[in-house]
């Protein structure tokens, strides 16, 4: 990624950045870390679907909410607009483009991805369908069909040590950005 082609004309003094990745590649805990190190406010998307009903129902077999992402969208436009943003979720396609300055999916291996989910009692269909997301880089490929390609940073988060190291480039490049976009 190269942050000198992002554009210089954003209205925000602070970026907004997206951690996506399929589930139990650490997304959460990486938000949470940049969050801190950054002075970021955090939303993690699936929490805010379910506080504030931004869905159609529950689909029972796959143990999730049925996302309805106009509602999402409606939701967290205000909140966007202002930047400072770290958005952590699963997918990232039916957001706005115009939303995020940088988009950084993770990557972990299959047997890190099986093995956490396996710890947060995913049942074994939803375990299985996401090792298959993981092995096709389903969320990657999402990314950049979605986002300029310079935006979107692929980063690997298997161990402690890859999520520290991720949450110091990233911090690094929000640091640039504000410096870039100061007044």
């Amino acid at each position: 990624m190269d942050s000198d082609a992002l554009p210089t004309s954003l209205p925000r003094s602070s970026p907004n950045i997206l951690i996506t990745g399929t589930p139990g590649t650490g997304k959460t805990t990486t938000a949470e870390m940049l969050a801190l190190a950054a002075g970021l406010q955090k939303v993690t998307v699936g929490d805010l679907v379910k506080e504030r009903s931004l869905h159609d129902g529950y689909h029972e077999e796959m143990d999730t909410y049925w996302l309805n992402e106009d509602k999402v969208v409606d939701e967290m436009e205000g909140m966007m607009a202002g930047g400072g943003m770290c958005v952590d979720f699963h997918t990232c396609g039916f957001f706005p483009e115009r939303w995020f300055d940088l988009v950084v999916v993770l990557r972990a291996d299959t047997k890190n991805v099986y093995d956490r989910l396996e710890a947060r009692r995913y049942r074994p269909n939803k375990i299985a369908e996401n090792v298959e997301c993981e092995i096709m880089q389903v969320v990657l490929d999402e990314a950049y069909e979605s986002y300029r390609p310079e935006v979107v940073l692929e980063l690997r988060s298997d161990s402690v040590d890859d999520m520290e190291a991720n949450v110091e480039r990233i911090a690094a490049f929000v640091e640039q950005f504000r410096a870039s976009h100061a007044n």
